[in-house]
């Protein structure tokens, strides 16, 4: 037996042993296990899954060992992601700590950076949020005002962000601060974490067309931040940022592995609410092809992910393809989203969630949520002129 037939072995014995029968089952919204000092279970099972696959440093797979890590290899990994797959294991954790900042930290943190933050992100004792896009900056990140005086010992943040994902709960904040006005608008700026505990900051969220308050504005008022806390160089905080937004964009790419999923197909939708004709046909033309359009999507974009990976592997990473897959990735999550309202015609009309199964109502409403994905992480009309430049080389 090879080695990594040997490791499927075992993990598929592991989790068959650890993942108790609640956690096989597609997650909800409410019972997600998002870190933070306030972490809060929806059961006991929960709190089992979570600490086992923490214990274990299955939280942060590949991570290094040293910092609660895994230690997995790149096969060792796709090995445990699948196996996960075939019993439907929840994931364990959530966090922007672990899906951005981590692996960012890993490249430009200094030592004392990595010991303080990576572990904790690990074990999911802290919740993290993205302060990157401003109110006046719009899709343009690099033009940001939020400044960081030096001040000797310290420096001083004054400045707002936008879009702060759930930053009302989070514990501390990783963001871009202008340190330097006097170079182009790429140079001067510096990544830099926060406390959300320090005084002078404050968040206000912001109601969205779903009805959720998930993102917030943050709010920086004379905030006094330890100089230790820059990382990567001072006044080139755009080379941790550009790190940090590949993962991000790989994330939104990947938007639908992590977030609240339904639980029927869209073949089983259809022939529920259309119903099928004599010869066993959906009972739409237009519908059927559309679904067939979805699922020949779903399946280029499941290729493109797996070529991805062994991209990545291999070290030799075509640097377009993240940048196409998290275009094609988002704008597919909202054309599937458009055809399920379709295939429920006027049980999809009506915001009140009485007149509604949950089913219906949930598709509704991620409909409505799932509109921020061509938007966060950048949006599609910037992402196009990036591929445009980046990967197709066409002049600015």
């Amino acid at each position: 037996m090879s080695p990594i037939d040997e490791f499927r072995q075992q993990t598929r014995a592991w989790l068959e042993e650890n993942c108790p029968e609640s956690q096989r089952r597609p997650v909800v919204k409410e019972e997600q296990i998002w870190a933070g000092r306030d972490r809060v279970f929806a059961t006991p099972d929960a709190k089992l899954w979570f600490e086992r696959m923490r214990d274990k440093g299955w939280t942060a797979p590949t991570w290094p060992i040293e910092y609660g890590g895994g230690g997995l290899t790149s096969d060792e990994e796709k090995v445990l992601e699948k196996e996960m797959a075939r019993l439907n294991c929840r994931p364990p954790l959530y966090d922007l700590g672990l899906w951005m900042l981590g692996p960012a930290l890993l490249v430009h943190g200094n030592e004392a950076q990595k010991q303080e933050h990576i572990s904790k992100i690990v074990r999911g004792d802290i919740r993290w949020a993205q302060g990157y896009s401003e109110p006046a900056a719009g899709s343009d990140l690099a033009s940001l005002k939020t400044r960081a005086e030096d001040m000797g010992d310290h420096f001083l943040v004054n400045g707002t962000k936008i879009w702060t994902t759930q930053a009302d709960k989070a514990d501390w904040i990783f963001a871009l601060v202008r340190t330097d006005s006097s170079g182009t608008k790429h140079q001067g700026i510096s990544f830099i974490l926060i406390d959300m505990r320090s005084a002078g900051v404050s968040t206000t969220p912001i109601e969205l067309i779903s009805g959720d308050s998930e993102f917030c504005q943050t709010f920086f008022d004379d905030v006094k931040v330890p100089k230790e806390n820059i990382v990567g160089e001072l006044n080139n905080g755009w080379a941790v940022a550009k790190e940090l937004l590949k993962h991000e964009r790989k994330l939104m790419a990947t938007m639908e592995s992590i977030v609240q999923r339904e639980d029927e197909s869209l073949v089983e939708l259809a022939t529920e609410y259309i119903g099928m004709d004599e010869s066993g046909k959906l009972n739409d033309s237009t519908i059927r092809s559309r679904i067939t359009d979805q699922l020949m999507t779903a399946d280029a974009l499941e290729y493109l992910n797996e070529r991805l990976f062994f991209q990545y592997r291999s070290k030799q990473v075509d640097s377009g393809l993240p940048l196409t897959v998290k275009y094609l990735g988002t704008n597919a999550i909202q054309q599937k989203d458009e055809l399920l309202l379709l295939i429920l015609g006027n049980h999809s009309l009506s915001w009140q969630e009485q007149s509604h199964t949950p089913r219906e109502h949930n598709i509704v409403q991620n409909w409505a949520y799932n509109k921020a994905h061509t938007i966060a992480g950048g949006t599609s009309e910037i992402q196009l002129n990036i591929i445009a430049k980046r990967a197709l080389g066409l002049p600015a």
